[in-house]
């Protein structure tokens, strides 16, 4: 039976409503495209609130020597200067004039004495550079960006998860979802579609991320074909709660250290002075008295405090204290702004900090230390993106904010997330509208393609027997949170790829309805060959004929491809002789890439005495022989027969 399905076309398609997919409708509406925007949850709901600190641009109000320049320095060295050095630029020259935009629209931000935009310290930036509405920042953008975007004609979609971008060919040519109250699926046409849908962060068990950060954007933008970048780059925030055990990861602002707080080990030491890298030593406080006499605002001969580190030197340090058994009672470290400033002032500066930790921990933050430790919370890796247009590669395809990769480098600098959303969301809103116009009829949609997306839906609904999908995901948070975590090193991280495979094995042993049945199909269909043995460079395939399914491998022996090229990957001589440019130590990888130069089915066809032949996914009806998407060859291969699921190909 065919999919049914709710229909709406547009121009201009944005999903995600945090701070960049409201700033890139109100672009696109304003530009003249007919614009939706697409929501996970309700209208205002998004993450883009719990940036409470503020959002940094160089408007100079409390230093007048800032300018974009030192704010383009700031963000390079934060980020390693790993970062898109043309994002970087125009992020810094930008964030002025939409902060300003901000503030012309009605943002309430707080003030200096003379009635300019207050901005206070944040870390890693040389001077006071946040604008901020106490420590409810982001709420106030959300605010005024959603009361914007309701006074132009954008058609709001609410509580609705998008599952996969539709092509016409190579060009974006809308979106296939479901609406969350009812499960009924909808298809959005549309000339180009802006991707705002944040970032990854419940892939980890400790994170200040709401349930909506499950990387659909990352997903769906390397499904049609984009580029991703800097995935490896995954941001640990320094100061999260650590207990009680319910709000374990909620965020704890910057702006507590901006404006005074700073960080004690159990016996009372500020740790932070021992953790200061050469690259910041300069600029870098040597003594608690210095430190203090800076933020007494005596900063012309006293330097920055080590609290203010870029969040991946502090996040390091404190895990480092804890390591090393001088951590809090409940595995972090103290926050401590009750012995820096009156009760009063903490109140009025961080009312959001005081409210939290009164109602979810019982501690009085204006009597006592906060206890924090490193909670994840950004993503500097995601689309490659142009850093004018934020285009991607794939026609028709933008995306701006934590979905982009490349502005932030290796680390964000607090504040920048809020300027870099506001800068790019504009920006991306344009180039689509802009984009749009220049398609003079709306791009085909493939029927055979809702078919497919609507059928992969459904599947687990259809199945006899199988996991809870929050038990898998329980699984792949907890192996992240412990060997991929905040510093990473080759075994944890080889044990946590083991884990999952075994994880994964083990899940297909006891779909019964769904993945034995596939097993026989696959056995039945290799019982129509004669051949000596299996060949796969799947890891799932081949844990699920040894391991999982023996029986089903009794016959004949099975191989990891790995098993047949490892003496001849050991002879540099011979890989180079094949003129490869390639790595081993990633075989799922290798398995999946077809063309001259396959690694695997270069290296095996050297091999003397093989007659391989390879059986392929199908595109057709999507069955895999062996359950991975690397598929598998067969060794000895004699007889002529070419399956109706499965296609061949010789090496």
């Amino acid at each position: 039976m065919a999919a049914q399905y709710d229909t709406h076309e547009v121009d201009v398609l944005v999903i995600g409503a945090g701070g960049a997919g409201l700033r890139a409708a109100i672009a696109a509406a304003d530009a003249g495209a007919r614009t939706g925007l697409v929501c996970k949850s309700l209208l205002g709901k998004a993450h883009t609130v719990m940036a409470e600190g503020g959002v940094a641009a160089a408007l100079g109000n409390v230093y007048p020597e800032d300018n974009w320049q030192v704010h383009f320095r700031d963000t390079m060295r934060g980020g390693k200067f790993l970062n898109n050095y043309r994002m970087a630029q125009l992020h810094a020259q930008e964030s002025p004039d939409r902060v300003l935009e901000l503030e012309e629209w009605g943002a309430a931000f707080d003030r200096t004495p003379d009635g300019k935009i207050l901005q206070r310290d944040f870390g890693g930036h040389r001077y006071a550079r946040l604008a901020h509405v106490g420590d409810r920042t982001g709420l106030e953008m959300i605010r005024i960006l959603q009361q914007q975007s309701v006074t132009r004609p954008i058609e709001v979609f609410m509580e609705c998860t998008v599952l996969r971008l539709l092509k016409d060919g190579d060009r974006i040519a809308g979106a296939f979802g479901y609406w969350r109250q009812t499960g009924r699926f909808v298809l959005f046409r549309a000339k180009a579609v802006v991707l705002a849908t944040g970032g990854v962060g419940k892939i980890f068990e400790i994170t200040s991320n709401s349930w909506e950060y499950t990387g659909d954007g990352h997903a769906m933008a390397l499904w049609s074909g984009a580029d991703l970048i800097d995935m490896e780059f995954v941001q640990l925030h320094p100061t999260g709660m650590v207990w009680p055990p319910s709000v374990r990861g909620i965020l704890v602002t910057e702006g507590v250290r901006g404006d005074g707080g700073v960080l004690r080990n159990k016996d009372g030491r500020r740790f932070m002075f021992d953790y200061v890298a050469e690259m910041f030593r300069s600029e870098t406080a040597e003594t608690e008295e210095e430190a203090d006499n800076w933020y007494k605002g005596d900063r012309t001969k006293n330097r920055r405090p080590p609290d203010l580190l870029p969040r991946d030197e502090v996040a390091r340090a404190i895990n480092t204290e804890v390591k090393e058994g001088r951590g809090s009672p409940h595995g972090g470290v103290f926050l401590d702004i009750a012995t820096r400033l009156p009760a009063d002032v903490i109140e009025k500066r961080l009312p959001s900090m005081y409210h939290q930790f009164k109602e979810l921990a019982g501690v009085d933050i204006t009597k006592e230390p906060m206890e924090i430790g490193p909670t994840a919370h950004y993503v500097m890796g995601g689309v490659r993106v142009d850093a004018e247009s934020t285009a991607s590669v794939v026609p028709g395809l933008f995306a701006a904010g934590e979905v982009a990769g490349g502005m932030q480098g290796a680390n964000r600098l607090g504040g920048n997330s809020l300027s870099d959303l506001l800068v790019f969301g504009k920006r991306g809103g344009d180039a689509a509208a802009e984009y749009a116009r220049g398609v003079s009829e709306q791009p085909a949609v493939n029927g055979d393609d809702i078919e497919r997306v609507a059928q992969w839906a459904l599947s687990p609904f259809e199945r006899d027997a199988g996991e809870n999908p929050y038990e898998i995901h329980g699984e792949l948070r907890e192996i992240m949170q412990n060997n991929v975590g905040l510093v990473r090193n080759e075994g944890e991280m080889k044990k946590a790829v083991e884990e999952k495979t075994v994880a994964d094995s083990q899940r297909l042993a006891g779909e019964k309805g769904l993945f034995e049945a596939m097993m026989e199909d696959v056995v039945a269909t290799l019982g129509k060959y004669q051949f000596n043995r299996i060949v796969t460079p799947d890891p799932h395939a081949y844990n699920a004929f040894t391991k999982v399914y023996p029986k089903y491998g009794h016959e004949y022996e099975v191989l990891h491809y790995t098993q047949l090229l490892a003496p001849l990957i050991d002879q540099a001589q011979f890989v180079n002789e094949l003129n490869l440019d390639v790595t081993f130590h990633d075989p799922c990888y290798l398995g999946r890439h077809g063309g001259e130069y396959d690694a695997p089915r270069v290296l095996l066809k050297a091999i003397p005495g093989l007659n391989l032949v390879e059986m392929e996914r199908s595109r057709e009806n999507g069955y895999c022989c062996g359950g991975g998407g690397g598929g598998m060859w067969l060794d000895g291969f004699t007889a002529n027969h070419t399956s109706e699921r499965l296609s061949e190909r010789r090496v």
